[in-house]
């Protein structure tokens, strides 16, 4: 059993972090008890929020907390879905959030700095304004750069530029036992020992809490331009996808969406969606270095997909259109967040994409339960969402718990089996956490699991970071 925090531990922690960033109790510390996964019920408040300022506290509270065997849970933006910064054994909440400064830009080695707790929309304006760019785009910008590590963040751009394992380069890692790690650096290439920070990230805060980071960067991108392509069936849609590659096309995204999900965040945000035609619709967003190149991918795009059935393609060639339309895919989540129970994660390859989706659809006409689907189609990721509510006449109806809870786990084990069977696995870019703790060894063997355990005893001996996340 965990370690309760005695007078004499949080005295100590007082001391190394101040009695403004070591408080408990529910009116302060409730908000640190769960992160954006919609069932509150997994929730579990913290017995002491800590907030340490630079990585020498953090050292020194993990050192107090190894010493006394008090579970940790490191805490970014909580913007994950799988409660994977949820203090189920209580004890600490460690937040980042103090940490929270862009330390340099590096124009010379195309390069930052920055601490863990700093979000994602404040480091992309920084390196903006340094005249660079940082490709990765999750979804939402509230996340801090060290959850972002913590859990190899994607999202949409990731077809092209990949997730964010491909741009860290160096780390500053605090370990349970409260020894600062510097890991890489300011390098493009290393063979030099065993890849520590590969480990790291990814690994969900159970390895150690990482407290800075260097990332790559590269230059701004020249133009930008999105098409909205709309499909009357979904499989010559997704099937467009891989003609799409073969062509040598590399968008910067291919997003499939359906047009459920997209009349509702027209009427949640009050813009419009270039058309209402057909129901399945693939958003293309190319980039390019001119005027010329921009256009003679998109009519190879366009091509492409009228061979496949396309009902029209739509260009938003125009700032304002472009910011319509992603503003519409952006908050799509947002949108149906309130009827949401639970929004899957599944990463197969592009090619199976199509074959899933259309496994997602008989699922939900067995059981009777409206299970929209969209997601990143050009790198497999395709995200279901398990509702408590169903479309009907253009909004969501609210469906009694007697009705969808008996029917949430039964659909999620057989759609994490499906994407087994179709050499996938059950997590693209959110990670495992709590909440799909429990079906990890559908797609993992004992063995895999248990050399990740042994990877956990030599960083974590006690098991105290972050306990009973991803594997227990």
């Amino acid at each position: 059993m965990p370690t309760k925090i005695t007078a004499d531990i949080r005295s100590s922690i007082v001391s190394a972090v101040g009695a403004a960033n070591a408080f408990s109790g529910a009116d302060k510390a409730a908000d640190y008890g769960h992160d954006e996964f919609s069932l509150r019920e997994i929730a579990h408040d913290p017995d002491l929020v800590v907030r340490p300022g630079t990585a020498e506290e953090v050292a020194a509270v993990l050192r107090i907390a190894d010493a006394h065997r008090v579970p940790v849970t490191p805490r970014g933006g909580a913007t994950g879905l799988c409660g994977g910064c949820v203090p189920v054994l209580g004890g600490i909440v460690l937040s980042l959030e103090r940490m929270n400064k862009v330390l340099e830009i590096d124009a010379d080695n195309q390069m930052a700095v920055t601490e863990a707790g700093v979000r994602l929309s404040e480091f992309t304006q920084a390196v903006e304004e340094g005249g660079l760019y940082f490709p990765p785009h999750p979804g939402d910008e509230s996340a801090m750069m060290g959850g972002l590590v913590a859990t190899n963040a994607g999202g949409s751009r990731a077809v092209k530029y990949g997730t964010i394992r491909n741009y860290v380069r160096g780390l500053e890692l605090v370990t349970a036992s409260g020894d600062i790690l510097r890991l890489g650096g300011k390098l493009e290439k290393s063979s030099t020992g065993y890849n520590l920070m590969h480990l790291v990230i990814g690994s969900e805060g159970t390895l150690g809490v990482v407290t800075k980071v260097v990332l790559h960067l590269k230059a701004k991108p020249g133009i930008m331009r999105s098409l909205v392509v709309p499909f009357e069936e979904l499989e010559p849609a997704l099937e467009t996808v891989p003609l799409i590659m073969k062509r040598g096309i590399v968008p910067l995204a291919v997003e499939f969406l359906e047009i459920e999900p997209i009349t509702l965040t027209e009427e949640h945000i009050h813009k419009k969606w270039p058309t209402k035609l057909g129901k399945t619709h693939l958003l293309v967003i190319l980039d390019a270095p001119s005027e010329e190149e921009i256009d003679r991918l998109s009519q190879a795009v366009a091509e492409v997909c009228c061979e496949k059935g396309a009902i029209d393609v739509f260009i938003a060639d125009t700032p304002s259109k472009q910011d319509e339309v992603l503003a519409i895919r952006s908050k799509i989540y947002d949108a149906i967040k309130a009827g949401t129970v639970e929004i899957l994660d599944i990463a197969v390859p592009r090619a199976e994409v199509a074959g899933h989706v259309h496994f997602v659809r008989e699922v939900a006409a067995r059981y009777g339960m409206w299970l929209p689907t969209f997601g990143h189609a050009a790198d497999g990721n395709v995200h279901t969402h398990i509702m408590k509510a169903r479309y009907e006449n253009g909004r969501m109806v609210p469906v009694p718990e007697s009705e969808w809870r008996p029917k949430a786990d039964p659909i999620r084990t057989e759609l994490f089996r499906d994407c087994r069977a179709r050499g996938g696995v059950i997590s693209g870019e959110h990670g495992i956490g709590l909440v799909k703790k429990p079906y990890l060894s559908l797609v993992l063997d004992e063995r895999q699991i248990e050399i990740m355990r042994g990877i956990k005893r030599v960083f974590d001996p006690h098991g105290i970071m972050n306990p009973a996340k991803i594997f227990d």
